[in-house]
């Protein structure tokens, strides 16, 4: 996967309207791969990914038709929600995830595996930017043909355990997902394909690539 960089904002750097529409004209990609078959609901999902000197930014669409957003707190279960997921290592010391419910609470931690993990700091959430088209409310679950999308701007000390001036130029590895733990129909799909017997996102080793140009 290619990243581009897109135009900055110079008279209203903190337009995350302006970001998000710009995040629209990126390339498209989907979370359709069913790695474990005793999990075969699939939502429609789609993503695009870009940044600029400032922000990595991310923007899921999705279809389903179970929809719950009821953790309100960050890093809290988000995954039990209506859940889409972003993991990302800037080298091979370890990884972050990023993940984040249809009404935009967010889970992030960095370390080496699912067990050794450190969360972000209350200082560090509050600056990654979240827009949902579901607002900011809890909900229970809601059944039909149910749309929702979520706009993501993740700034450089969102990666808290690095040190990173720019993205420019960066080679990644990473994933992108979807979930719903709690759901009427739980599902677990992926971007890159995991070869595990059971759901595990946690895989660095099936991380695909991310170079950002």
């Amino acid at each position: 996967m290619i990243v581009k960089k897109i135009e900055s904002n110079h008279h209203k750097p903190d337009d995350f309207t302006y970001y998000s529409k710009m995040v629209d004209a990126t390339s498209v990609y989907k979370i359709n791969r069913v790695n474990w078959t005793m999990y075969p609901y699939t939502p429609e999902v789609y993503f695009k990914i870009a940044y600029n000197d400032d922000f990595l930014f991310l923007k899921y669409w999705v279809k389903e038709n179970y929809l719950m957003a009821k953790v309100t707190q960050d890093n809290g279960p988000v995954c039990t929600d209506s859940c889409v997921e972003f993991f990302i290592s800037p080298d091979e010391n370890g990884y972050y995830n990023f993940e984040f419910n249809a009404i935009g609470t967010c889970l992030s931690a960095y370390g080496k595996s699912r067990q050794e993990r450190e969360k972000a700091g209350d200082h560090i959430l509050r600056k990654i930017i979240r827009i949902s088209s579901s607002g900011d409310q809890p909900f229970e679950e809601r059944t039909g043909n149910m749309e929702w999308n979520l706009f993501i701007a993740i700034p450089a000390v969102g990666f808290f355990c690095h040190n990173i001036r720019k993205f420019k130029s960066m080679d990644m590895q990473g994933n992108f997902y979807k979930c719903g733990d709690n759901l009427s129909q739980p599902h677990y799909l992926t971007w890159s394909t995991i070869n595990t017997v059971t759901p595990d996102f946690h895989c660095p080793a099936f991380f695909g690539n991310i170079r950002l140009r």
